[in-house]
């Protein structure tokens, strides 16, 4: 960060400022200790995570910040910001500071000086959030192309949004473009990134038209995390994946040794995080109504789960189901996210053994076996990392 002049104890430069200044003149500008606090959290937070120059994980980072910062007071500090945001005081401070009229009366109160000051530092706060969103809404990315990927099999009745909040959710990859490009030029570009650790790669806007080389760009990282999760799930089972990629390169008979070592790849993570009567059991617990989750085996004479419920089991890695209702959604069953995934596990295992079966080793079958395995990858990725801390 660069050097100040403000009081350096201090992470958000509005906060230094505001703590040099009389209470008498703080009362009338109606800045209280909850403002100050959460501006403080607030670029405190966004500095520990995007410095770029710091090695230690963010794990540790963050255990660095509650030494230092004591969890007593960071506790006092949350306190203090939630009870203020409850009850708007911020965001009435905010809104005011926005009016001309409240702006006048601070350049009046404060002085031409102090004024500038004040306002050099809400800007140097505001590019420090600004990095940190912007940070945050491309780290998104790599989930919305595996989403994309993944759900793109899918028919169009399996993805009929439910709410808004649903729609939002289809869209995603066309949904962080447009929020990357408006973090862009409408914040960004009206703040002094300089004082803050941005590089060239963060300033630079992605082209409006360029989505498909972005979706290729982020496409590997997804393949690479998803492998990742596999092994950290089980790890035999990367041979699988490895199996299924040589398979296509190397073996004449390569289409239907990759379906085959992918179906191995999905029946096997999923049996041996949650067996059958682990599955039966977590419907019953959670969605014992669904008449897609189950079904009674007459020649076993014994009630099983279908793929739908294990998948579903395995993408909540074995949790609960928790959702609330709202005027948008009845807040019952699945989320359209867990559902989604579930269902692109099953329709490509489905696909896959269709293709195993008719073993004809066409380039079309090629390349429908290259787009289901990149929806298989997608799904994987984003069910584990779902499930991934009830099967740790």
């Amino acid at each position: 960060m660069q050097e100040s002049n403000l009081d350096v104890t201090s992470q958000s430069r509005f906060a230094a400022f505001a703590r040099t200044l009389d209470p008498s003149i703080l009362s009338a500008l109606r800045i209280d200790e909850a403002t100050i606090l959460g501006a403080d959290l607030i670029v405190a937070i966004c500095i520990l995570f995007t410095d770029s120059n710091n090695p230690t994980p963010w794990t540790e980072r963050v255990e660095n910040y509650l030494e230092t910062t004591g969890i007593e007071a960071l506790d006092d500090g949350l306190t203090s910001v939630m009870e203020d945001i409850k009850d708007g005081k911020s965001k009435v401070w905010v809104e005011k500071y926005k009016n001309n009229t409240y702006r006048e009366f601070t350049k009046r109160l404060l002085g031409a000086a102090q004024y500038r000051l004040l306002t050099n530092a809400l800007k140097e706060d505001a590019a420090v959030v600004a990095l940190a969103l912007r940070r945050a809404v491309r780290a998104i990315m790599p989930f919305a192309v595996a989403w994309s990927d993944s759900t793109g099999i899918l028919s169009k009745e399996q993805v009929r949004a439910k709410n808004k909040a649903d729609l939002l959710a289809v869209n995603a990859v066309d949904a962080i473009i447009t929020l990357d490009g408006i973090i862009g030029e409408k914040v960004l570009s009206s703040l002094p990134m300089e004082v803050t650790g941005a590089t060239e790669v963060d300033l630079a806007t992605w082209p409006k038209n360029g989505a498909s080389d972005l979706i290729l760009q982020f496409r590997a990282v997804v393949k690479q995390a998803s492998a990742k999760r596999v092994e950290r799930a089980n790890s035999p089972l990367i041979r699988k994946i490895q199996g299924a990629r040589a398979a296509l390169e190397y073996s004449d008979d390569g289409t239907s040794q990759a379906a085959n070592s992918l179906i191995e790849l999905l029946d096997r993570i999923m049996r041996e995080a949650f067996p059958p009567n682990s599955v039966l059991a977590w419907v019953d617990s959670n969605i014992p109504d669904n008449p897609d989750l189950t079904f009674f085996d007459e020649n076993q004479n014994k009630r099983k789960p279908t793929k739908f419920g294990e998948s579903l089991c395995f993408v909540y890695g074995g949790g609960p189901v928790i959702r609330e209702k709202t005027k948008y959604d009845d807040g019952e069953g699945p989320t359209l996210v867990h559902e989604m995934i579930a269902r692109t596990l099953v329709a490509v295992r489905n696909k896959l053994q269709q293709i195993k079966h008719a073993d004809e080793g066409t380039p079309e079958e090629r390349a429908q076996l290259l787009i289901l395995f990149t929806a298989l990858e997608g799904a994987l990725m984003l069910g584990l990392f779902l499930g991934g801390p009830h099967l740790e």
